[in-house]
């Protein structure tokens, strides 16, 4: 009786050990190397980061670490670069629990659906939930909101402001509304051409020839023009002085370069 005890007691440690293994080796966008998370936390997760993915056609991680010495920024950079590329679309949430910060990195069509006014609003969420040690709903905050943010499109007159060279790039939309113009323009234009010319030369063939000879001039002229200075205008945007690392404001997304590629994103302590 006393060996089936132990026996039993083996199994039940053995399947305790393997579960959050197991739950680890199918996660594809969850690395928790702390532990924070349960089993069934993590499939949750991993089921809203996957759904993500697909919708922006990029990858959405989250990271947990207790090792981490670079600063979260750096590390957040190159692990989304690892896993998409540079300026590929992509976003991850970075847990430092060794530095007690937290950071969201952004690429590709991420930077312009999280703006800097976004991620303030979802870090908001996610500290307090941070400090109260509530991990897995300041992850569930994190997805939803970078789902929320996709759904809702990029804000109107978007920009994206280089941190280091102060350097403006806007993002232009077009609304449905707009398109419905351009092509209902674009087909009154194209009726009122058909309709004049087949008006002009309504001519039967074998009836008509047309003198080239004697329209067969050619004059041409040679017109020169010399480019003598061009200007480039740049202009710096001041920092937000907060605690969100490369900051701003109103609808725009502050980036930097980082290994070859631009990032955007920004973090807190907690």
């Amino acid at each position: 009786m006393r060996k089936l005890l132990k026996y039993w007691l083996l199994l039940l440690l053995l399947a305790l050990a393997w579960a959050p293994l197991t739950a680890s080796a199918n996660s594809t966008h969850i690395e928790d190397g702390v532990g924070l998370f349960t089993a069934e936390e993590i499939q949750s997760l991993e089921k809203k980061a996957h759904y993500l993915s697909d919708k922006i056609k990029g990858g959405v991680y989250l990271v947990t670490t207790n090792t981490n010495s670079e600063e979260p920024r750096k590390f957040s950079d190159d692990y989304l670069r690892e896993k998409v590329g540079n300026d590929n679309n992509g976003a991850v949430l970075l847990l430092d629990m060794g530095q007690r910060e937290v950071y969201v990195s952004t690429s590709g069509n991420m930077i312009d659906y999280i703006t800097d006014s976004r991620l303030n609003n979802m870090l908001d969420q996610i500290t307090p939930n941070l400090s109260d040690g509530q991990y897995y709903d300041a992850a569930t905050a994190y997805f939803d909101q970078a789902d929320a943010y996709v759904e809702a499109g990029v804000p109107g007159g978007h920009y994206r402001i280089d941190e280091e060279t102060g350097k403006i790039t806007y993002y232009k939309t077009i609304t449905w509304m707009e398109g419905l113009i351009a092509l209902l323009l674009a087909a009154v234009a194209a009726i009122a051409f058909f309709v004049i010319i087949k008006s002009k030369y309504q001519l039967k063939l074998g009836t008509y020839s047309y003198p080239y000879q004697e329209n067969a001039d050619v004059n041409l002229t040679v017109n020169e023009n010399q480019l003598i200075n061009s200007f480039v205008t740049t202009r710096r945007i001041p920092r937000n002085t907060n605690n969100l690392s490369g900051g701003g404001g109103g609808g725009g997304s502050s980036t930097h370069s980082s290994g070859g590629g631009t990032f955007g994103g920004g973090g807190r302590s907690f």
